[in-house]
């Protein structure tokens, strides 16, 4: 059980908020728990998802690529509620292929073909684990990618956006409320 309520509002007077659940229930088919959670302080609810949409929509990523980042980043973090979110964004919201993010969860980036993608996820990887490792030669890598500075930044940013997402989740002990199958992959 949670260790904070689930604010889970009766109704919503507020539009901001409003347009937030109606954009992640388009994604993933609910308002999950994760959300309720951060409705306990539902200021910087707003604040958060609003910079969470920047960085998905106004950089250089693509979103699958974005879920992709968030699926593995969650994973290494030990974050089984944030991994099947991620999962059921790219699933349910973008239709990929659920034996091909099955690959992706348990074989990680080698699971991907795609040079550009397994590229951006070794990196994230890194930043995540260590970014004092970080070499201008990982950066040339990205670059490579055809990553200009903007993306570059995007994506470290979009490593913290998941940890911060992460830590939130893992220390509340958020109600997990996703598919048991996700969350089996994550613990295998």
């Amino acid at each position: 059980m949670a260790r904070v309520r689930l604010a889970k509002p009766d109704n919503i007077t507020d539009a901001e908020v409003q347009g937030i659940f109606d954009w992640v229930t388009e994604m993933e088919g609910t308002v999950p728990n994760h959300f309720y959670v951060e409705m306990n302080f539902p200021e910087y609810f707003k604040a958060k998802l609003g910079s969470t949409k920047v960085l998905w929509q106004m950089g250089e990523l693509s979103m699958e690529e974005i879920q992709h980042v968030g699926i593995l980043v969650s994973k290494a973090n030990g974050c089984s509620y944030c991994t099947a979110a991620f999962c059921t964004i790219l699933n349910h919201g973008l239709e990929a292929d659920e034996g091909d993010i099955e690959r992706l969860v348990q074989q990680g980036s080698s699971a991907v073909d795609d040079n550009r993608l397994r590229t951006i996820l070794e990196f994230c990887l890194k930043v995540n684990l260590d970014p004092k490792a970080t070499t201008d030669e990982d950066i040339a890598s990205l670059r490579s990618c055809g990553l200009s500075d903007k993306g570059i930044v995007q994506v470290i940013h979009l490593v913290s956006d998941f940890c911060s997402y992460n830590r939130l989740n893992l220390s509340l002990d958020t109600d997990y409320d996703y598919r048991d199958m996700w969350r089996s992959l994550v613990n295998d």
